[in-house]
């Protein structure tokens, strides 16, 4: 694809890269948007999180992470409840299927990760990290 806009090639290239991770995560019954909100269940320092502490840890729509938390919970990766200080919010909590998921993905994650890498050499990676970290810094 040839463009000079720099949205639709970060746009295009993000769906070549999702669709790898995605790829790499089926065994598990997750999509990578559904992977990094497991992960930062699993490393948020208090528990349990609701659904808007979760969408803003990961700088995402209430709404998006809702309907994600949503299917991770019908296929038994987390569960809601109630908040106490709140009776409107949902707190979400990983169950041991979700830690038995995050332990099975682990690996195929590092290995659409090397992927990646190879596609692009590990510097080039490293250096296309930074630069996308660095939006909106």
């Amino acid at each position: 694809m040839e463009t000079d806009c720099y949205c639709t090639s970060i746009r295009w290239a993000t769906r070549k890269i999702t669709a790898l991770y995605d790829a790499a995560l089926e065994p598990v019954g997750v999509n990578v948007a559904q992977w990094g909100l497991l992960c930062r269940l699993e490393k948020a320092p208090v528990r349990p999180l609701s659904i808007h502490d979760l969408a803003k840890r990961s700088e995402l729509e209430q709404s998006t992470v809702g309907r994600n938390v949503r299917v991770l919970e019908k296929h038994g990766f987390v569960e809601l409840g109630e908040s106490i200080e709140d009776r409107r919010a949902a707190t979400i909590l990983l169950t041991g299927k979700g830690l038995a998921a995050l332990e099975q993905g682990a690996p195929l994650w590092e290995n659409a990760q090397r992927q990646v890498e190879e596609m692009l050499g590990s510097q080039t990676a490293s250096t296309l990290r930074s630069i996308l970290l660095s939006v909106g810094s």
